[in-house]
């Protein structure tokens, strides 16, 4: 090997680690452009306190010498059905159940008036809410991101406020509400498509799960 062909060598090597390198790169890049979408808004949190005290020294773990137990935890559960037009949507987890309501069915466009489609929905919400024994339910309105964030923000209350309304006529003075109006905030599905935008623009429903 002559002195002038080792360069060529080296050269020829590192190629390829330059070629991994930038798809690295490009990996990192997308992972990070991901806009933060399919986040629970404020108030839905999920009790992850271990039920049970576990000894990690007990002797009837019979672990492998030098082992040690991983500190406890609970796995939340997560159950989503849907209709099979989207319209609907009931999410059941460890301690909450959350209806999600399509603006479409329950308003008008740019409304916060209730169809007369609206009332029979929201009574079927009532009744799960009577089952469940809940006194504490929170009402948050979402829309998508068109128009001003101003008018979102202003509608997606508005809406939230009528859906709570007509739950207080069936459900009486004793079930207190958390009434929010998030706007575009906290989407569930992808805003630059039209069927994305359809499911974020929504009112939801949540409370905690009878025991």
């Amino acid at each position: 090997m002559t002195v002038t062909q080792m360069p060529r060598m080296c050269r020829a090597r590192r190629a390829p680690r330059t070629a991994v390198t930038a798809a690295v790169a490009l990996l990192l890049t997308a992972a990070l452009s991901v806009p933060a979408a399919h986040a629970d808004p404020p108030g839905l949190t999920e009790d992850s306190t271990p039920p049970v005290h576990i000894d990690p020294n007990d002797p009837d773990l019979r672990m492998v010498q030098g082992a040690k137990l991983a500190p406890s935890k609970v796995l939340n559960i997560k159950s989503i059905v849907e209709t099979d037009d989207g319209s609907e949507r009931r999410q059941d987890t460890n301690d909450n159940v959350t209806f999600a309501l399509q603006a479409e069915v329950l308003f008008g466009k740019d409304s916060a008036e209730l169809t007369p489609d609206a009332l029979s929905r929201i009574g079927t919400i009532a009744a799960e809410i009577k089952k469940q024994h809940a006194t504490s339910l929170r009402v948050f309105g979402f829309t998508d991101n068109l128009g001003s964030a101003a008018h979102g923000l202003t509608l997606s209350r508005q809406r939230a406020n009528a859906v709570q309304q007509e739950l207080a006529k069936d459900l009486g003075s004793s079930v207190g509400f958390q009434i929010r109006g998030y706007g575009e905030q906290y989407p569930i599905a992808d805003n630059s498509t039209e069927d994305g935008r359809k499911k974020n623009r929504r009112v939801e429903v949540s409370f905690p799960r009878g025991s």
